[in-house]
């Protein structure tokens, strides 16, 4: 009998609806099927149903959803980091191309919007689920609202780390919550063992990770140029940042996202700026006018030319974390900013 999570208990820990699975599903695996049970029925039933509270909204999968409809990046490559890129029908809303490996399996699915689609076009696709990087994504002006979809029969699912509501909002992003969201998300869409290898992969990765030699201050800019909209202290950006042993100097801000005026900036002075590389907001814009402007071109950073640079899609929590994260220690390789040292998630 699958359990439903205690709205309580999420905060600052791994949800409790991402380990009550293992417990409520266990002895409920792919070898009750039958080695003898057709095969195609047995991966779209085993294990089965799942209930999961989802951003407050609960949600009950009786098999495998079949056709997905994927929105925003975090949601497309998280299909197809699980290999189920099969079961695309359609995406929208894409930061941006997705990695090489990707590109061949995903030039062939319906790209419905370069924005989030409207829910008269994500109906023609006939989906069984509705696969969301942001909760905005499931409103009245976009996909639809979540109680709409179900009584169409549609189940809709939201990237746990883009929950905007407590106890639900991550509070801090963790490599530990976003594998564990991996997980419930591998269970969910019936692949719990490719969910596994992709945990197991990425936290090898981040076991031998250099770091920043300690006090190297850094800020992520995402966008804007009056004033910068920067990463805060408690989302992805902050979980990428602390990875590699950079020090935020808006990891006091609250939030996963913030404005911070560039008086702040400059009085800070960071030792290293993270700039987001977006097609409608290239680094090299930000570069440019970093070095260009009197004010800015002071700053230690600009001076020393010290820029990292992640693209869009590795922006949010997801499977490009830990690769950006990566990229970052390599980037800071590159510019003499590492040292010797281990580092975990």
């Amino acid at each position: 009998m699958p359990l439903v999570p205690s709205r309580t208990s999420l905060r600052r820990t791994v949800p409790a609806g991402l380990a009550v699975l293992a417990l409520g599903l266990a002895g409920c695996g792919e070898s009750d099927a039958g080695a003898d049970a057709d095969a195609g029925a047995g991966a779209t039933t085993a294990g089965y149903p799942v209930t999961v509270d989802n951003c407050g909204t609960e949600v009950t999968f009786e098999q495998a959803p079949q056709r997905v409809v994927a929105i925003k990046s975090t949601s497309t490559e998280l299909m197809l980091a699980l290999g189920l890129g099969d079961r695309l029908v359609a995406h929208a809303f894409a930061d941006g191309p997705v990695p090489e490996e990707w590109a061949d399996e995903v030039a062939g699915v319906t790209l419905l919007s370069e924005k989030a689609p409207s829910q008269e076009v994500v109906l023609e696709q006939e989906p069984d689920l509705v696969l969301a990087g942001w909760e905005s994504n499931l409103a009245a002006d976009t996909a639809g609202e979540r109680d709409d979809l179900a009584a169409l029969g549609v189940n809709s699912y939201v990237s746990p780390s883009a929950c905007q509501e407590s106890p639900y909002a991550p509070d801090p992003m963790t490599f530990d919550l976003l594998f564990s969201q991996f997980e419930e998300a591998g269970q969910v869409l019936g692949a719990p063992d490719a969910a596994a290898e992709l945990v197991a992969e990425q936290r090898a990765a981040l076991e031998d990770l250099e770091r920043a030699p300690e006090g190297t201050t850094a800020l992520w800019w995402s966008s804007g140029t009056d004033t910068p909209f920067v990463g805060g202290g408690v989302g992805a950006p902050q979980m990428m940042m602390e990875a590699v042993g950079l020090e935020n100097i808006a990891g006091d801000v609250d939030q996963a996202w913030s404005s911070l005026g560039w008086e702040s900036v400059i009085e800070e002075d960071p030792d290293v700026l993270v700039l987001v590389d977006a097609d409608w907001n290239k680094a090299a814009t930000k570069i440019e006018f970093l070095e260009s402007n009197p004010a800015t071109a002071e700053l230690t950073a600009v001076r020393e030319g010290r820029y990292l640079t992640v693209p869009m899609p590795a922006a949010e929590a997801g499977v490009r974390s830990v690769p950006a994260v990566l990229d970052l220690a390599r980037q800071l390789g590159e510019l003499g900013l590492l040292e010797e040292a281990g580092a975990g998630s």
